[in-house]
């Protein structure tokens, strides 16, 4: 991530001319709440981050299993750069509450989603309707953002490609829900909370 450099002021200011009256003192001004970043600004930061090459080669890679680092993200965000070796995956899940964006930075992965909004809670097995599978690859330098509620699968289905890809969640995730699909039985298996993958 790139660092801006700031001025200092001068070490002294200006004298005012004789004939000038004092100025009222300002009333300084409150402190701004951060923005809640939209979906399309985590969209606009993962790919950003995405191409800082710099960046994405100071990612450990493990040739066994998916790798993490954290990331700053915006206006409070939760973010993540992954590494994913060839034919690796997420498993169904969710991200609760979350709204995000990811972009491939390296290497091609696929996205399989439902369109459809799981009940929040109460539910162990569900069947799913025809029509409500979706699935598209991102390339490098493509990206997506979601609502609340995606439930989807992310995998690097290469037999010998590293891929690697930046996430961004807002709220920060408050937990991920897992499941299990057999043909169009969806079944929840383990609900994880931030201490199980921080």
């Amino acid at each position: 991530m790139s660092q801006h450099a700031t001025s200092l002021p001068p070490t002294t200011a200006p004298a005012a001319p004789a004939s000038s009256v004092a100025a009222a003192p300002k009333t300084p001004k409150a402190p701004t709440a951060p923005t809640t970043p939209t979906a399309t600004e985590l969209l606009g930061f993962v790919r950003r981050t995405a191409a800082d090459r710099e960046l994405i080669a100071s990612l450990p890679l493990d040739p066994e299993g998916r790798t993490w680092v954290r990331l700053d993200g915006p206006g409070g965000s939760e973010a993540w750069l992954i590494g994913w070796p060839p034919g690796t995956g997420t498993g169904w899940h969710d991200h609760a509450e979350s709204q995000g964006a990811f972009a491939t930075a390296r290497g091609t992965l696929t996205e399989n989603a439902l369109a459809v909004r799981l009940p929040a809670s109460g539910w162990k097995t569900l069947e799913l309707a025809d029509g409500v599978d979706r699935s598209r690859r991102l390339g490098e330098g493509v990206g997506r953002a979601f609502g609340r509620h995606h439930v989807h699968e992310v995998f690097n289905d290469s037999p010998d490609t590293h891929a690697v890809s930046v996430h961004a969640y807002y709220p920060p995730l408050p937990l991920i829900r897992r499941f299990s699909r057999t043909g169009a039985v969806l079944r929840l298996e383990q609900v994880e909370r931030p201490e199980d993958w921080q």
